[in-house]
C-alpha cells in the first residue's frame, strides 16, 4: 500500500549494501519528498497478515528536506535482501497517475447513474468462510490497477488509486436466497452498488442458500464493473482469487503477483496507430460495406439458447497448426475463415459481414496478466466467392484473412480510430456503426472458466448486443466451438430459429472435419536447411532481442515514391523469390517450409531527423521470428517537416533482413529486382526463381563427401596456430559490438589492384596476406609460424545452373592455415595463399561445422580460425543499368550502405569498394575482447601496409621487410575471452547499449515482473553516462545464471523501474555469496510517459554514479 508522498513528484531509492560483511537488510537511501505517515503504511504491510514475521523496526536520518537514508532492523523469517528490495518497490510505486481510457472503455461507458456490470456466479464445493473471502478478495483488487482506478468527472480518464490491502469499501457483500428469483434481486443489487467514479470495480456476493427444499449449495458471484472486465479477464481474476483464498486458508498472506500497469503504453501506441492512413483507409472501407447491409439487429428478449461440439485432437493440431502453416496465417485468422465460408453458405451469398472479438494479451508480454475491457469486436467483411473446395476458398483468402484485423493485435485499431482518428467524419462513421448479426469470439489458449462457473451480463446493454454468438477455445488440444443465441422469428428469412442455427453448427462443423481430413502439404514444401542454417537456429543466438545475425541496407530515395507501386513491386519480388516465403517449422527437427504466399512488411514512418540511430537499434534487436515466413522487412522514413509541409522530399530506406536466410549479396539482388519491378508497374515478368534454397541443398546432399574431406585433412591443421592479430592484455571493461571504419585513397587503391595483378593476385590475397602477417606479428616468436583466420567465401561457385543469381544464406566461411616465414619473400605467401584459394574454390559449399569435424585436433583443443573472419566483397549494383530509367520517373537512388550484422566472431574484417573505386575496411569487433583504441589501431596497421605495400615492395622483399614499415607502432592488446564465460554470458543478458569509455564499468538493468526486456530501450538514448548497460533477460529463473555472467570484479550498478527492487537486491545478495562486493541497487518510479519514465531513470543512475544528468 501506498500513499504517494506527492501527486506530482517521484521518489528515487539507492539501496546500499555498505561495507564487508554487509550486514542485511541493507540501508536504503531516499531521494524525493517523503511522508511518514506513508512510509509506516509500507512498512506495515510488509508483515501484514503473518504472525511469524516480527514488525519492521527502523531509523529515519533526515538530511535535507527531499533527502534521508533509512535503515531497517533484521527481521525473523524474511530475508533481508528481500525486505530492502520490497521497501525499495514500495517507495518507488508511481504516484497516483491519470491514463486515458481504451477505445473498448470508452465504447462501454454507461450514462451516469446507470450500472453495466458482468458477473460470475460460483457454486463452491466446499463453505466459504466470510472473513478469508474477504481477505482474498482484497488481495485480488490490491494485485490489478484496473480494479482500483477510477473514472473522471468527465469519463475520459482513468485514476489509479494505491495498492491498498486494508483501505476502501468491503469488497463483500453477504445475503441469502430463497429461489433464482431473490438471488437475481441479490446479484442485481450488488451490481448497481458497483460506481466506477468513486473506484469501487469488484464486489461479491456470497449468497447463503436459504430454499425449502431439494439439494443445497450456497453461491459466489464477482461482480465487476464493465470497464475493468472482459472475457479474457475472467480466467485471471478467477485464477488469483482461487490462489488467494487457499493462501488465506492457510494462514499464509493472500498476495497475488502484483501486475505492472502495462495499458498505458498499448494505448498510447494505439493513439498513434489510429493517425496511420492506412489503417484508417482500411476500418473506412470495412464501415462502408456494412453501411450497406441491413440496420442493426437487436437481440429479442428471451432464454438463451446453447449449443456446442468438439474436434478430435488430431483434427485440432491439423487445423489450428498444419492449416495454419500452409496458409502462413495464425490459427485465429484460420477460425475466421472458416466461420466466413459457413456463414456464406449459410447466407447463401458470396460476400459477408461479421464482427470479432480477439484477445491481444497472448502477443503483448506486458498485457498478458492485465486485468480490464480492452478491446471489443472489430468488424470484418470477406468475400469468399462461389466454390466447392474450402481450401481454394481460404487460399484466396488468405491475404484479407491476414489483414482483416488491422495492425494492431486483436483488432484493436478498429477502436482506436473510432475513438482518436484525426478525421471527424471516419470517428462518425466507425462510432455508428451498427453490430453484425452474429459475432465470433477467439478465446486464447488455456483453460475455460470453471464448470461450476457462469457468466451473467447485469445492467441495461449500452449497445446493442449480437443476436448469435460463435465462441472458439482450444481446450487439452481440442477446438470447442460453442454456439449461444436468442431465438427470434420476427428477423424474417433470416431469423435466429433454433433449426437456422442447428444449420451453421452443422456447416461449421462439416468445414471443419473436411480441411482436418486434407492432405498435408506436399512433400517437396519442407526441406532440410544447410548445416550453417541449423546451427544458427538451433543456437539461441539469432533469437529476437539479441541483436545478433541481423544486417541492415539504408539508402536515399531522391524524388517522388508512389506508395502503392513500391509494395506492389516488392510483393512482386517475394512472389517470385522462395526464400523470402521460407521459414523453420518450429518444433523437432530444424525442417524449412516453403509457404505459398507472404506479404512482405512495409512500414511507413514520419521521425524527426535525429531519430535515427535510436531507430536503427531498435530495428536490429527486434529482430526476427525465423518459424514466420517474410525474414526481410522495410522501413520508410521521412522527416516530420517534409511531412508537414506536402513537398516531395528524400526518404531514407532501410532494409533489414536476418542471415538466416539471407545474405548481403542476396539482399543486393533482391534490391535490384524491386527496382526492375517498380520500373514496370510493380510486376516482375517470369515466375518462381529456380534454383532456389530446395535445389541448393538438394545438390549438397548429391555430393560425394570423401574428396572433401580428404582435401580439408590434406590441409595443415590450425591446432597451435596464431589466431589472434593482439597480445593477450586484462579484461578491457566493456561489451557489446564496436565498429570501425577506414577508406584507401582510390589513387592508393588503383595501385593496389595494379600491384596485386604483377604477382598474378588479386586484392584479396593481399589483404589475406597482410592480416596473416599482422597475426604473425602479435604471436611475438622470431622464426616460421602457422597463422590461421577465415576468409568468406560466395558459396555461389558450384555447378548448379542459375545459383550464381540465387538468394540465399549461401556465403560461407572457410579456414585459412598458412605458414609465415619472416624469410619468405612477400610475393612468395601472396602466391601461396591465392592458390590455396584456388583449391578451396572447389569445396566454398562445404561448411565450416563439417570441416571442424573432419580436422579435429588430437589432444588439446583445435584453435578455431573463425577468432578473425575476412569478407571481401563487391555485391551487385542496384541500379547499374537502371539509373537512366529511373531517372526519367524523377527518381535517383543511392548505393546501399551495409550496416554489417552482430555476430558471436571476435574480429570480422570486411573490404568492399565504393562508388568511387575506393577500397572501404570495416571492422567489426568484440568491444570485451579488443578496445576502442586498439581496435582502430589494428585496422590503421592493415591499411597502412596496403597502401605502402605497393610502393616499396619487390621480388624479393621479405615479410620481416615489409613488417619493418610498421616500426613504430605497438601491438594491438587483445584480451582473453573463456569460452565458458562468454556461453554463459549470452543466455541470461543482453547489451543494450555498449560501454563508450574503456574501464567506464557496467550497469545492469532488471526489468519488473511481466515487464518484457524492451522496457528499457529509451534509456539507452537517454542515460548520458559513458557506463556498458546490460538488461537481465531471463527474469528470476535466471538470476544465478546472470549472477555468473557478471562475475565478481567488475564495477557494477544494477538499476531499474519500481517493481525491480527484489529480484534486484537478491542478485546483489547471490554477488556477495559468491565473493564479490554486493552492486549498489538504484529504482526509479515508474512514470506513466515512457520518455519521462526513461528520463527519470537515467538521472537516478547518473546521480548514482556521480555524473551530472
Amino acid at each position: 500500500m501506498t500513499v504517494h508522498r506527492s501527486p506530482n513528484a517521484s521518489i528515487c531509492v539507492v539501496v546500499e549494501p555498505g561495507s564487508a560483511p554487509y550486514p542485511t537488510p541493507w540501508p536504503l537511501e531516499l531521494h524525493g519528498p517523503l511522508d511518514a505517515v506513508a512510509l509506516e503504511k509500507i512498512l506495515g504491510e510488509l508483515t501484514a497478515g503473518d504472525p511469524g514475521r516480527t514488525a519492521v523496526r527502523y531509523r529515519l536520518v533526515r538530511h535535507g528536506p527531499d533527502h534521508h537514508t533509512l535503515r531497517l532492523s533484521a527481521t525473523r523469517g524474511a530475508s533481508g535482501a528481500r525486505v530492502s528490495g520490497c521497501v525499495a518497490d514500495l517507495l518507488t510505486e508511481p504516484p497516483v497517475a491519470r491514463r486515458p481510457l481504451t477505445a473498448a472503455q470508452y465504447a462501454a461507458r454507461a450514462p451516469e447513474g446507470e450500472q453495466r456490470y458482468e458477473a460470475v456466479v460460483i457454486e463452491p464445493e466446499a463453505p466459504l468462510e466470510a472473513g478469508v473471502l474477504r481477505e482474498a478478495l482484497r488481495a485480488v483488487v490490491a494485485a490489478h490497477p484496473q480494479l482500483r482506478s477510477r473514472l473522471d468527472g468527465n469519463g475520459a480518464w482513468l485514476t489509479g488509486a494505491a495498492a491498498s490491502g486494508d483501505a476502501g469499501p468491503d469488497p463483500l457483500v453477504e445475503g441469502e436466497f430463497t429461489d433464482e428469483a431473490s438471488f437475481a434481486k441479490a446479484l442485481a443489487r450488488t451490481g448497481r452498488t458497483l460506481d466506477a467514479r468513486t473506484g469501487v470495480q469488484l464486489r461479491a456476493l456470497l449468497a447463503r442458500d436459504r430454499r425449502p427444499g431439494g439439494p443445497r449449495g450456497d453461491r459466489l458471484a464477482l461482480v465487476v464493473h464493465e470497464l475493468a472486465v472482459d472475457a479474457a479477464s475472467w480466467r485471471i481474476l478467477l485464477d488469483d482469487l482461487t490462489a488467494a483464498l487457499g493462501a488465506a486458508a492457510a494462514g499464509a498472506p493472500a498476495r497475488p503477483r502484483r501486475v505492472p500497469d502495462g495499458l498505458a503504453d498499448w494505448v498510447a501506441e494505439l493513439r498513434e496507430l489510429a493517425r496511420d492512413a492506412d489503417e484508417g483507409r482500411h476500418w473506412g472501407g470495412v464501415a462502408a460495406h456494412r453501411a450497406q447491409a441491413a440496420g442493426p439487429r437487436q437481440t429479442a428478449p428471451g432464454a438463451v439458447r446453447r449449443s456446442a461440439f468438439v474436434l478430435a485432437e488430431g483434427a485440432t493440431e491439423r487445423i489450428t497448426r498444419g492449416l495454419a502453416r500452409r496458409l502462413v496465417l495464425t490459427a485465429g485468422q484460420v477460425l475466421t475463415g472458416v466461420f466466413a465460408l459457413a456463414l456464406a453458405r449459410w447466407y447463401g451469398c458470396d460476400e459477408v459481414d461479421f464482427d470479432v472479438w480477439g484477445d491481444p494479451r497472448p502477443g503483448r508480454q506486458g498485457l498478458r496478466r492485465q486485468v480490464g475491457r480492452l478491446t471489443d469486436p472489430y468488424p470484418v467483411h470477406l468475400a469468399p466467392g462461389p466454390g466447392p473446395d474450402p481450401l481454394d476458398q481460404l487460399d484466396a483468402l488468405a491475404g484479407a484473412l491476414a489483414a482483416c484485423a488491422g495492425r494492431a493485435a486483436g483488432g484493436a485499431g478498429f477502436g482506436a480510430c473510432r475513438e482518436w482518428s484525426p478525421d471527424p467524419l471516419l470517428r462518425h462513421a466507425l462510432g455508428e456503426l451498427p453490430p453484425a448479426q452474429a459475432c465470433l469470439i477467439l478465446h486464447g489458449a488455456g483453460e475455460p472458466q470453471p464448470a461450476r462457473a457462469e457468466t451473467v451480463d447485469g445492467g441495461a446493454p449500452t449497445r446493442p448486443g449480437h443476436p448469435l454468438e460463435v465462441q472458439a477455445r482450444v481446450v487439452g488440444g481440442r477446438l470447442h466451438i460453442g454456439l449461444d443465441w436468442v431465438a427470434d422469428a420476427r428477423l424474417g428469412g433470416d431469423g435466429l430459429t433454433d433449426a437456422r442455427v442447428r444449420d451453421l453448427e452443422r456447416l461449421l462443423r462439416d468445414l471443419l472435419e473436411e480441411l482436418a481430413e486434407l492432405p498435408a502439404a506436399p512433400a517437396g514444401a519442407v526441406f532440410r536447411p544447410t548445416a550453417q542454417q541449423a546451427a544458427l537456429y538451433t543456437g539461441g543466438d539469432a533469437d529476437p532481442g539479441t541483436g545478433r545475425h541481423v544486417e541492415q541496407l539504408v539508402w536515399v530515395w531522391h524524388g517522388p515514391l508512389d506508395a502503392a507501386r513500391f509494395a506492389a513491386a516488392w510483393q512482386s519480388v517475394f512472389d517470385c523469390e522462395t526464400v523470402l516465403r521460407t521459414a523453420f517449422t518450429g518444433t523437432g527437427e530444424p525442417l524449412l517450409v516453403l509457404h505459398e504466399r507472404v506479404v512482405p512488411e512495409i512500414t511507413r514512418q514520419v521521425g524527426g531527423d535525429g531519430g535515427w540511430s535510436p531507430f536503427l537499434e531498435r530495428d536490429r534487436l527486434r529482430g526476427f521470428d525465423l518459424r514466420r515466413p517474410g525474414a526481410l522487412r522495410l522501413t520508410l522514413l521521412e522527416t516530420e517537416a517534409a511531412a508537414s509541409a506536402g513537398r516531395v522530399a528524400p526518404t531514407r530506406i532501410l532494409l533489414t533482413y536476418h542471415r538466416a536466410l539471407l545474405d548481403n549479396w542476396s539482399a543486393h539482388l533482391l534490391l535490384r529486382e524491386f527496382y526492375r519491378a517498380y520500373l514496370t508497374g510493380g510486376t516482375l515478368p517470369g515466375g518462381e526463381r529456380r534454383p532456389d534454397l530446395r535445389d541448393y541443398t538438394a545438390w549438397i546432399a548429391a555430393q560425394d563427401l570423401e574428396p572433401a574431406r580428404g582435401f580439408w585433412r590434406r590441409l595443415p591443421s590450425p591446432d597451435g596456430a596464431a589466431s589472434r592479430p593482439g597480445r593477450p592484455a586484462g579484461p578491457t571493461g566493456m561489451t557489446g559490438i564496436g565498429r570501425a571504419r577506414l577508406s584507401l585513397d582510390p589513387v592508393d587503391t588503383a595501385r593496389l589492384v595494379h600491384w596485386a595483378g604483377i604477382w598474378g593476385t588479386a586484392e584479396s590475397s593481399v589483404l589475406q596476406a597482410v592480416w596473416a602477417m599482422l597475426l604473425y606479428r602479435a604471436c611475438d616468436v622470431k622464426g616460421p609460424a602457422p597463422v590461421c583466420f577465415a576468409v568468406t567465401v560466395s558459396g555461389r561457385g558450384i555447378p548448379l545452373d542459375g545459383a550464381a543469381r540465387m538468394p540465399g544464406p549461401l556465403r560461407n566461411p572457410l579456414p585459412m592455415t598458412v605458414e609465415v616465414d619472416p624469410a619468405d619473400s612477400v610475393p612468395r605467401l601472396l602466391r601461396q595463399l591465392r592458390d590455396r584459394a584456388l583449391d578451396m574454390a572447389a569445396y566454398e559449399w562445404v561448411p565450416a561445422e563439417w570441416i571442424r569435424d573432419w580436422v579435429g585436433g588430437a589432444g588439446a583443443d583445435p584453435v578455431d580460425p573463425a577468432d578473425t573472419v575476412l569478407v571481401f566483397e563487391d555485391p551487385p549494383h542496384p541500379v547499374e543499368g537502371l539509373a537512366d530509367e529511373l531517372a526519367a520517373h524523377g527518381i535517383q537512388a543511392e548505393f546501399p550502405g551495409t550496416l554489417p550484422a552482430r555476430s558471436v566472431l571476435p574480429i570480422g574484417l570486411l573490404a568492399h569498394h565504393d562508388r568511387s573505386g575506393a577500397l572501404v575496411l570495416t571492422g567489426v569487433h568484440d568491444r570485451a575482447l579488443l578496445g576502442e583504441e586498439a581496435a582502430a589501431e589494428l585496422l590503421a596497421q592493415c591499411a597502412l601496409l596496403l597502401c605502402e605495400l605497393p610502393l616499396t615492395a619487390g621480388e624479393s622483399t621479405t615479410v620481416a621487410e615489409a613488417l619493418a614499415l610498421l616500426e613504430g607502432t605497438a601491438v594491438p592488446h587483445m584480451a582473453e575471452a573463456p569460452e565458458a564465460g562468454r556461453a554463459g554470458r549470452a543466455a541470461p543478458l543482453v547489451t543494450l547499449r555498449a560501454a563508450r569509455e574503456e574501464g567506464a564499468g557496467t550497469i545492469c538493468l532488471i526489468p519488473p515482473p511481466g515487464a518484457p526486456v524492451s522496457c528499457y530501450d529509451l534509456v539507452a538514448h537517454t542515460y548520458p553516462g559513458p557506463q556498458e548497460l546490460l538488461v537481465l533477460a531471463t527474469g528470476a529463473d535466471g538470476a544465478e545464471a546472470a549472477r555468473a555472467a557478471l562475475g565478481t570484479g567488475r564495477s557494477l550498478l544494477l538499476g531499474g523501474f519500481s517493481g525491480a527492487g527484489v529480484l534486484a537486491c537478491d542478485l546483489a545478495r547471490r554477488i556477495a555469496a559468491a565473493g564479490g562486493r554486493p552492486p549498489r541497487v538504484v529504482l526509479a518510479g515508474a512514470a506513466v510517459d515512457e520518455w519521462h519514465r526513461a528520463h527519470g531513470l537515467s538521472r537516478a543512475l547518473a546521480a548514482a554514479c556521480g555524473q551530472p544528468s
